[in-house]
């Protein structure tokens, strides 16, 4: 592509670089200069203009966003019509952002004229969310440079994962220093986080905080309800693989795949599973309404995205969500118990 200073006069036909105003013309960035519109600047004076010429192997802006968009579009992702070198890409349905960052690195890296933005990989979203955009930078790119960033490796980098597990049972385990209050409001605070995704609770049980009854109404909850995930949350947090909730989903025949998680709050989780359905052991800051590394982990079991402990090890950067003033500080060494993470 040419870019500079053209004479008016020979200015038809070629891409505006910039707006221009004159004697009652608009003429706008990024616009083909028509031959009349060259001629009334040329006529009011303006005797030279900054214009682009394609040269042949260009790929026009919107032509080149269109193409590269609809490259990286997997599935349940529409694009939508490219204007000034920008063609922006929308969930088709709830769901979770599945991207490989490599890939999307590897666009970017074909050349300073091709960009590509996301949201964040896992992120939850609702249908018609933006969920990423491409943007050319110049009015046009030399065709092998779209050819390089459209290459085999980077077909169908980002796609939304629906929600498809909908039918949540609750375990609550007791002890007398629980409120049924407490019990009552976490409840519904996850159901509020269910709605998103289109599940709800299907079942909901209150037992002694033992591994047998945990491991009871594990067997009740999917194989009575149907459950297809299963919440556990505990009277006492989780501090040991040998604690009540790691050892109730052992006895009911379940598997702990990993304890613990880089995220904070969120630090004592759990996830495992019973015959196929997934078993989260969750940590007290659950709870809670405000994001926590519970809310990370659920959507993406809610969407049937495998969560192994190479996942859970890999959140730690970006995994600090927040400080909680009020509390005690075990980070700074002091002798307070740490609440439930």
């Amino acid at each position: 592509m040419r870019f500079g200073p053209v004479p008016v006069a020979e200015a038809a036909g070629l891409i505006s670089a910039h707006t221009v105003r004159r004697d009652g013309i608009t003429l706008r960035k990024g616009a083909v200069i028509p031959e009349e519109v060259a001629s009334g600047l040329s006529q009011a004076g303006l005797s030279e203009i900054v214009a682009a010429a394609l040269e042949p192997g260009d790929v026009g802006e919107d032509d080149a966003a269109a193409r590269l968009a609809a490259h990286l579009c997997g599935d349940n992702l529409r694009g939508e019509a490219p204007f000034t070198g920008r063609c922006n890409l929308f969930a088709e349905t709830a769901g979770v952002l599945t991207l490989a960052p490599a890939r999307i690195d590897a666009v970017n890296a074909v050349d300073e004229a091709v960009t590509v933005a996301t949201l964040p990989p896992f992120k939850p979203v609702v249908e018609g969310e933006m969920v990423a955009t491409v943007k050319i930078i110049p009015y046009a790119v030399p065709g092998a440079v779209l050819a390089r960033a459209c290459a085999a490796e980077t077909a169908g980098a980002l796609a939304v994962a629906p929600y498809r597990r909908r039918r949540i049972a609750v375990v609550s385990t007791r002890l007398p220093s629980l409120k049924e209050a407490t019990i009552d409001k976490t409840l519904r605070v996850l159901a509020e986080r269910l709605v998103p995704a289109g599940a709800e609770i299907v079942r909901e049980d209150r037992v002694p905080h033992t591994a047998d009854a945990v491991a009871a109404a594990l067997g009740d909850a999917i194989d009575g309800a149907g459950a297809d995930l299963v919440v556990v949350f505990g009277a006492s947090a989780i501090a040991d693989r040998r604690d009540v909730i790691p050892a109730g989903i052992a006895a009911a025949g379940g598997l702990v795949e990993h304890l613990g998680m880089p995220v904070d709050p969120g630090n004592l989780l759990l996830v495992g599973s019973r015959a196929g359905v997934p078993v989260i052991g969750a940590p007290g800051c659950a709870r809670s309404p405000k994001e926590n590394g519970f809310d990370w982990i659920l959507h993406r079991l809610l969407a049937d995205l495998p969560v192994t402990r190479a996942d859970i090890v890999a959140l730690g950067v970006g995994g600090l969500l927040m400080e909680i003033v009020s509390r005690p500080q075990p980070r700074a060494g002091g002798e307070a118990a740490d609440p439930d993470a």
